[in-house]
């Protein structure tokens, strides 16, 4: 399945109600098997952005299903990333003209 990295920060609703921010994690998880996908990583991070969410998803269809659901929730915004594993980019490389 294609890998998509999601980048997000918390919205004021999402740092006011950061004790839950665990229960909504499960949620995400549950949002993306719904949609055929599955989160594989999750990370807290410190700089621009506050996570980071590596999953993988049948097709971008269902990967922007899956952030519309997330981001109406309103805790988060996010940025999402297709991503190409080493064996694509080594595919796309050969392929080149």
């Amino acid at each position: 399945m294609p890998t998509y990295i999601v980048l997000f920060r918390y919205t004021r609703e999402g740092i006011t109600a950061m004790k839950d921010s665990p229960n909504r994690l499960e949620k995400v998880k549950q949002v993306f098997k719904s949609v055929g996908g599955e989160m594989k990583a999750f990370y807290l991070t410190l700089g621009s952005y506050d996570g980071a969410v590596i999953g993988e998803f049948p097709n971008d269809e269902a990967c922007a299903k899956a952030a519309l659901i997330v981001g109406g929730a309103g805790a988060v915004r996010s940025e999402t990333l297709r991503a190409f594993t080493e064996e694509e980019y080594r595919k796309l490389i050969a392929e080149l003209p």
